[in-house]
């Protein structure tokens, strides 16, 4: 999902960059497409900071901004019929946030989160007691010198 965020990104940023018209480049006539772009790095980091139903509403909001970034590049593009491949790059990035957004709503859950294997203090020590080096370390980080 990471993956096709980041390409969505690039997609949109490198649709900004070509003509979209004879006179006009992409973030010239959409100048939506450069802040999508932004919106999807964000949604990396929202992805991968997020877990439970947190990460499912990070998941309907991206396939929502995927909407918002297929809509400029169908509208209009049959009238016309210049910039296609600018245009087919940008529905393209659109439709991968689109797909990265249904997989975060239906398998985000399972997907790790960043730091999820670091617990409290509090929550190591109402864990199971740990044995042999665990322990030491865990008295280490407490203050305690365990070979005294």
């Amino acid at each position: 999902m990471v993956a096709l965020l980041l390409a969505a990104s690039a997609a949109l940023w490198g649709a900004s960059r070509l003509k979209w018209s004879p006179e006009l480049t992409g973030s010239e006539q959409v100048s939506a497409l450069i802040p999508l772009a932004l919106i999807y790095l964000a949604g990396v980091a929202g992805v991968l900071a997020t877990s439970g139903w947190p990460r499912r509403a990070v998941g309907v909001l991206l396939a929502l901004t995927g909407i918002a970034a297929c809509w400029p590049a169908v509208n209009g593009a049959f009238e016309h019929a210049q910039g296609l491949p600018a245009r087919g790059l940008a529905l393209l990035g659109g439709l991968a946030v689109v797909a990265a957004g249904v997989l975060l709503v239906r398998r985000g859950h399972r997907m790790p989160r960043l730091g999820a294997k670091y617990q409290a203090p509090a929550a190591a020590r109402s864990a199971s007691e740990p044995s042999g080096e665990k322990e030491m370390w865990r008295a280490l980080s407490e203050g305690d010198d365990p070979t005294l």
